[in-house]
Formats: C-alpha cells, structure tokens, sequence
C-alpha cells in the first residue's frame, strides 16, 4: 500500500523560514494548555455567579473541551514541548487520557490521508449530505445521543457479541476498565466540587458541555478538515482543507489554530501556534492559491450540506 504523497518544505521555504515554523518552544505548549483551563475555569465561574449566563458558559466550556484535544493532538505529534517525557505527560494527564490509543490511529491517518487505508475516511466520505441529515445529527449531539453512542455504545455492541453462555457481567465489567480513566477522572472531579458544595456545577458545567456543544463542533471541524476532498489526492496542498475562521469561529468552534489543517497536512513537524506563520509564509510564495481553502465554517457546511 503505498502512502499518501508528501510536500516538500523545500520546496516552499528557506532553511531559515523552516527552522523558524518547526521550532520547538518550553514554554508555548504549557501555556496554551494552562490557558485552556483557565479558560473552563473562568466559564465555570461566570457560570455559577450568573446562571443565566450558563448556556454561554457550556458553549464555551465545550469549545475548550475540544481545545485540550486540539493540544493532545500536537502532543501525539510530539510538538507540545521539546521534551518528549514532558510532552507525553502534559498530552496524556492534563489534555485527554486517550493519547497511547490515539497516537498511532492518527498516525495512520496521516500516512494514508483520504487513501482506503486512512482510518478517517469515513467521516469524509459521505458527504455531500442533505441540510436535513445534517440537522438530524445536530440534533443527536446537541440532545446528548451522539455522546452516550460514542462514550457508552461499545457496551452494548460487546454484549449483543458475547457467545453463548458468556456472562454479561464480565464482559461489563471488562468494558468498563477499558474506561476506567474516564470514569475515575469524572469521579475525582465530582468528588471535588461535591466537596466544595458544587456538585450541579460538575453535572451542568463540565459534563453537559461535553455531552452537548462539544459533539456538534468536534462533527463541524471533521467535515471541515476533509469533507468533499477528493480519495487518494496526489497533490499535497489539496489533501486537507483551511477554513479561514473569524474571531467569533476561533472561540466558539475552532480553538488553537484548529482551523489551519490543510499547513498541519502539508507539514506535520508545525506546531498549531506556529501554523498561521506557516500559512503567511505560504501566501508570499502564491501557494495558497493552489490549496484546499474555504471563507468560512458557515460556508463550508454550505457546500458540505447542500446535496
């Protein structure tokens, strides 16, 4: 199976242009992350001083969620710090837990980008849908289905698969080690605001976000990055797809550079604060023009949702 072809940095910038995009930072990667929870930190706290800013607050709260995988994300490209200890850690314990499983998925992912063999196709490949498909779906995320399918599902699957005369509460009970940081990390956290006399704020301010907001988004920022791409695409520069995102999309929808996938694609060894310099570098030597753009996440789900 051959892989996915590459760009090459030569090709678009000088030696000094590429040390400065794929520079490593001590710094940057913790701060982001430090930002993103002070971020949920803060919402939460709005949240509880004026509840009838608490559905603002879940917007917000849902977008940082998908922040902190934004960092994972980097994190399992190794690009959250220099240090690849320090990286794994701050990825894995302070982003998401998921980080040993994901990193090798995502991996393929880029090896064989929008080939048969790339793990993601089959959030790409549907489309264009229908306006009344996609509303059926946001409706699903926004209603907590989506997420009860894709955190809880696997239980049920087992179970339907269990051979005769296994016992269902094993395979229970097995399924749920499979989840058991994701349990006891919601745990610990109830436990702690339950503590403090805030245990609705857990249910309100950190899983309903998750449950709710951050499902809708995480689908958008799929069919962004790869919806209505072409399978098995030669040229690198159209293999993912930019969307250029005003303030608004960078607070509610896509956090921390997300927006830039067609540059991440192009080069993987980019760290997402270091993305936008990468697509500036890019437009002065006319290489935007040649790849897989878009205005706007409103105009993307235009053409994405318009069949």
């Amino acid at each position: 199976m051959a892989t996915a072809p590459r760009a090459q940095p030569a090709d678009f910038f000088s030696p000094e242009e590429w040390a400065a995009v794929t520079a490593r930072s001590a710094w940057r990667g913790l701060w982001l992350v430090a930002h993103c929870w002070v971020v949920i930190g803060a919402a939460m706290w709005v949240g509880v001083q004026w509840p009838a800013m608490i559905p603002l607050a879940v917007v917000v709260i849902g977008t940082r969620q998908l922040g902190l995988f934004v960092l994972m994300h980097d994190g399992a490209h190794a690009l959250l710090h220099r240090d690849r200890r320090v990286n794994d850690w701050v990825a894995n314990w302070l982003c998401s837990f998921t980080l040993k499983a994901y990193r090798p998925y995502h991996l393929q992912h880029h090896r064989f980008v929008q080939q048969a063999e790339d793990p993601d196709l089959v959030l790409s490949a549907p489309f264009p849908i229908t306006r009344a498909s996609f509303a059926r779906k946001a409706v699903r995320d926004l209603t907590g289905q989506t997420f009860v399918k894709q955190r809880f599902g696997h239980y049920l699957d087992r179970l339907r698969a269990r051979a005769p005369g296994a016992s269902a509460l094993t395979l229970f009970i097995e399924e749920l080690a499979k989840d058991r940081r994701f349990l006891l990390g919601n745990a610990l956290g109830l436990a702690v605001f339950a503590a403090a006399g805030w245990w609705w704020v857990w249910f309100t301010l950190w899983l309903l976000p998750m449950a709710t907001w951050l499902p809708l988004i995480s689908r958008v920022r799929n069919i962004a990055e790869h919806a209505l791409i072409r399978q098995n695409e030669a040229d690198p520069l159209r293999q993912a797809r930019t969307t250029h995102a005003n303030w608004l999309e960078r607070a509610l929808v896509a956090p921390y550079w997300v927006n830039y996938h067609c540059e991440h694609h192009m080069f993987t060894q980019v760290a997402c604060w270091n993305l936008p310099l990468a697509h500036r570098l890019l437009a002065q030597q006319q290489a935007t023009g040649r790849m897989e753009t878009e205005r706007g996440y409103v105009a993307l789900l235009g053409r994405a949702c318009a069949a």
